[in-house]
């Protein structure tokens, strides 16, 4: 598998950053997990093509993480594509027809199926012309009522997005175990914060339950973090023995 981190930013504008979006490539479908506002662009940066996208996967559904959901789709309907499945917690089929609805001359261009998720469920996605060949694990997150992380795991091999929240036991769990870990961490070390990640939040965390998995991955970096990326990985190394990077758009690792 390929993950290709589109978007590490936040709804703050900053220098080679744009909002939440994370490709997965599963070495026969392609998933997208989050879809804010300059993912579209960096889909075409990243070499991929937005129309071979087979599902997008939505942690919530704030501006910055659904940003730039129907721009592709518009995309897509452009070049002649008239599909796409949607992923996404309760309130997705609500916030899809009233986002349309703004967009009047969209609507009966394209077909949106919309799957609402809670935590706790496991699927196999489905993508355009059949399944993912790979499977998906929920959990509820400490961002939004409905707010969600996913674990998605594929001939042994397991990755995990955390979306927008707080450090907590449900995302440990999901997290057991994982080669990759993608967690948030808006905020510098000792920012006093509630619904994002520190990282002394997040080490609090892990002195009570330790990580367990190979990489660790922090991204949704506001700019307060510009200056202090070194400061949170050495802390976070302090209790954790896997790998801390601090992801940047288009960055690449291979599974």
């Amino acid at each position: 598998m390929k993950i290709t981190f589109l978007g590490t930013g936040t709804g703050i504008p900053q220098d080679g950053r744009v909002q939440s979006g994370v490709l997965v490539d599963t070495g026969e479908k392609l998933l997208l997990f989050d879809c804010g506002c300059g993912v579209l662009g960096r889909i075409f940066e990243s070499g991929y093509d937005h129309k071979d996208i087979d599902a997008i996967l939505l942690s919530h559904l704030h501006l910055d993480h659904v940003g730039d959901v129907l721009a592709l789709i518009k995309a897509n309907w452009l070049v002649g594509r008239t599909d796409m499945r949607i992923y996404g917690p309760q309130g997705t089929r609500e916030w899809f027809r009233r986002t349309l609805d703004v967009y009047d001359y969209l609507i009966d261009r394209f077909t949106v199926d919309i799957t609402e998720l809670s935590p706790g469920d496991e699927f196999i996605p489905e993508g355009t012309d059949g399944a993912c060949n790979c499977s998906i694990r929920t959990a509820k997150t400490v961002h939004t009522d409905n707010s969600l992380a996913y674990r998605l795991e594929k001939d042994g091999k397991s990755i995990v997005y955390t979306g927008d929240t707080e450090p907590c036991d449900e995302v440990m769990e999901l997290a057991e175990g994982a080669d990759v870990l993608i967690h948030e961490c808006s905020f510098p070390l000792g920012f006093p914060m509630t619904n994002h990640t520190t990282p002394d939040m997040l080490t609090l965390m892990i002195e009570e339950a330790p990580l367990d998995v190979k990489e660790l991955y922090l991204t949704h970096l506001y700019p307060h973090m510009q200056g202090r990326y070194r400061e949170a990985t050495d802390h976070i190394k302090k209790y954790f023995n896997g790998n801390v990077t601090v992801a940047k758009d288009l960055m690449v690792i291979e599974l």
